[in-house]
């Protein structure tokens, strides 16, 4: 019997699924949701497991994602971080673009990771083409490591000017450090991101180094508790490309872990899209505390390299594309000083949360307001500690927001759930129509604890064809931490003409970050039943700022099929041609990925527990509020849903990891895996 658990921690729920097959046999799957210990995650994954009744030692892989790294940046609760720069540069981390924490005005602060005192100038310098121009003073790099271990510094980031173009000077000031420095909390610019824009690299550097100790005391603390439990095995953590890495290796590039919990949510829906016959499709990932929105065109992933997490901080590493607004189940809902309704970016998250989970929440969140209109069943709530009377929810419903609105209770929660949904289509438009996509050619991919409660009214405001729900909405992040394999990313600058690039030198290159993938990818040689490498290329016509991606043919690629390649990417992109300007060639890409063995997603669901028709998985009636009026709804249990079945709205389908809400005028059908497909029109 073989054994493997995706865990993933949020916000507000650790989340598990735990697949078991014997050899030649179909298989089964258990599943976990509990609240996030926030004070230690390594609690709730424990926690999680034992909840399946499965030990840890019979276990043969665990594939974890974590929001540590992306919760230690945004809370600044991060460890204290000293810098060695080239001279003249302390300040680049500050400077940055030039832009301002807000637009218009003279106004806001930012404060970089790494504060001015703890940034410290040596004497050194490269020019663009990796020569020296200064020599570096080893002495300066002995001294500099060694004021920042006396001011108190756990980790340190060494960045010179132009060192993707020659590391020979980080690379010597890292063994200087390493003679003196505690610990092994040392990152070179370089390394991490070989890369031109130094305030870029320089950021990225800042932020791996920042995270490391905290990921690092992180999953050394889960490992521990793991292994006192009698697991021996691999564990693998979900990076923020949606790819996996040994623990092992995980800490030593910290940054890559931010968005980790997101991109697994993308990499589930991109492995049942691909089982469901669908290719385009816009994921919707409604949480607790957050909404995060992204873009899979061609069954892929959309992957960027120009994620900001926060004003000043761009992490510059392949990461899935994900766009975040502060729109989650626990979204606070109140009245501003002008008297107007907001909703969010503050939550409630798990503590206290919701005023419906009995943990001493006093604000009106967005589940609430679903509870008050019958959307949210009262009595299947979890993370519920002492139960609330649904009158009481009402009361404070009328007293903080349906009075001074001078509107009725229903009208008022009305209120909070189309504000929040605004905010979250402009959040998916952002996905799509910024890219030059009409988001009327992709299906609603909608899943986390409470997207499938607000898909379909979604999909309304957007004209979207169709909503698809999986089969498991409310633990798709820990099927994606199942599903994802793993994956390497490397980067390397040349910023060349390309009528001047040496093409054997660019197949060298490539040839090396294909090697360095494979060499990573094979600690977990057990894992992976096919590797895919995939090449691109940064490009750009001379004189412009941004950066087309071009993706590279197997084998050789000459110079001229080079500048088709990205003539016909830019034309796409920009409906324009530039046949009098030089092409220049930036970055080289490569992407090493191990694909691990597939996941049959129609087991998601027990097919044991299914009925023969529809009406046989009703389990009751219930008053929905629905496009003004109320309803009376048939409720089905989602696990009993016969394959085939067809559902006329207004419905209410529910299970024990979300609740979905067929709206009027709306049917659904349940497809050959399982996953509820939902279009416009009665059935």
């Amino acid at each position: 019997m073989r054994r493997v658990a995706g865990i993933d921690v949020g916000g507000t729920f650790t989340d598990l699924l735990l697949y078991e097959a014997a050899a030649g046999e179909g298989g089964t799957v258990k599943l976990a949701k509990i609240p996030t210990t926030a004070d230690n995650q390594a609690h709730g994954v424990i926690a999680a497991i034992e909840a399946t009744g499965v030990l840890p030692a019979d276990l043969d892989l665990i594939i974890h994602g974590t929001t540590a790294t992306t919760n230690a940046v945004l809370e600044r609760k991060l460890a204290r971080v000293g810098l060695i720069t080239t001279m003249g540069f302390r300040d680049t981390l500050e400077l940055g673009r030039r832009t301002r924490p807000k637009p218009y005005g003279l106004f806001g602060t930012f404060e970089p990771l790494i504060p001015r005192e703890l940034r410290i100038e040596i004497p050194e310098r490269m020019d663009a083409r990796g020569q020296v121009v200064t020599a570096l003073d080893e002495g300066a790099v002995r001294e500099a490591a060694q004021k920042l271990i006396a001011d108190g510094c756990e980790a340190l980031v060494i960045h010179f000017l132009h060192a993707y173009a020659n590391p020979a000077h980080e690379l010597r000031a890292g063994e200087i450090a390493r003679e003196v420095w505690p610990n092994g909390y040392i990152t070179l610019g370089h390394a991490l991101l070989s890369e031109y824009r130094e305030y870029e690299r320089g950021t990225t550097a800042s932020v791996n180094a920042a995270v490391q100790p905290i990921l690092d005391r992180y999953i050394r603390r889960l490992q521990g508790e793991l292994e006192a439990r009698g697991f021996k095995r691999d564990l693998l953590v979900m990076n923020g490309n949606g790819g996996t890495v040994s623990a092992r290796l995980v800490a030593r590039d910290a940054a890559k872990t931010v968005m980790s919990g997101p991109a697994s949510g993308v990499m589930a829906a991109a492995a049942t899209l691909g089982q469901s016959g669908l290719a385009n499709a816009i994921t919707y990932d409604m949480g607790g505390t957050s909404t995060d929105v992204a873009l899979i065109h061609g069954g892929v992933p959309e992957v960027s390299a120009e994620l900001t997490i926060a004003y000043g901080l761009p992490i510059h590493v392949p990461m899935v594309d994900v766009r975040t607004v502060g729109a989650g189940g626990g979204s606070i809902a109140a009245l501003n000083a002008a008297g107007m309704l907001t909703v969010g970016p503050h939550s409630a998250g798990s503590e206290p949360g919701p005023i419906c989970y009995g943990r001493g929440g006093t604000d009106v969140t967005i589940t609430d307001a679903n509870l008050v209109l019958g959307r949210l069943d009262p009595g299947k709530l979890l993370a519920v500690k002492n139960p609330v009377a649904i009158e009481h929810v009402r009361a404070i419903v009328d007293a903080k927001l349906a009075r001074p609105l001078g509107l009725s209770i229903e009208a008022a929660a009305s209120a909070v759930l189309t504000l929040g949904n605004m905010h979250m289509a402009g959040a998916i438009r952002m996905v799509s129509l910024s890219r030059g996509h009409d988001p009327r050619d992709f299906a609603l991919f909608a899943f986390g604890g409470a997207g499938p409660l607000h898909a379909v009214a979604l999909a309304r405001e957007l004209a979207l064809a169709e909503v698809l729900v999986p089969a498991r909405p409310g633990l798709t992040n820990a099927l994606g931490c199942l599903v994802a394999d793993l994956r390497q990313d490397f980067v390397q600058t040349l910023n060349i003409g390309l009528d001047l690039a040496d093409m054997g030198h660019v197949a060298t290159v490539l040839a090396a970050q294909r090697a360095q993938g494979l060499a990573i990818n094979a600690d977990e040689q057990d894992e992976i039943v096919e590797t895919v490498v995939l090449h691109g290329a940064d490009m750009q016509f001379r004189g412009q700022t941004h950066l087309i991606r071009v993706a590279l043919p197997a084998g050789e690629v000459s110079r001229e099929a080079l500048q088709t390649l990205f003539e016909a990417a830019y034309f796409r992109r920009f409906q324009v041609t530039l046949p009098e300007i030089r092409a220049v060639l930036v970055n080289l890409i490569t992407s090493v990925i191990g694909k691990r063995r597939a996941l049959p997603l129609a087991s998601l669901i027990d097919p044991d527990g299914r009925k023969s028709t529809a009406d046989e998985a009703v389990v009751g009636l219930r008053p929905l509020f629905a496009d003004g009026v109320w309803h009376d709804v048939k409720v089905y249990q989602r696990e009993m849903l016969p394959i085939g079945a067809l559902l006329a709205g207004p419905a209410v389908v529910q299970q024990i990891d979300a609740t979905t809400i067929i709206e009027p005028g709306w049917r659904a059908r349940v497809d050959e895996i399982g996953n509820l497909r939902i279009v416009a029109g009665l059935a």
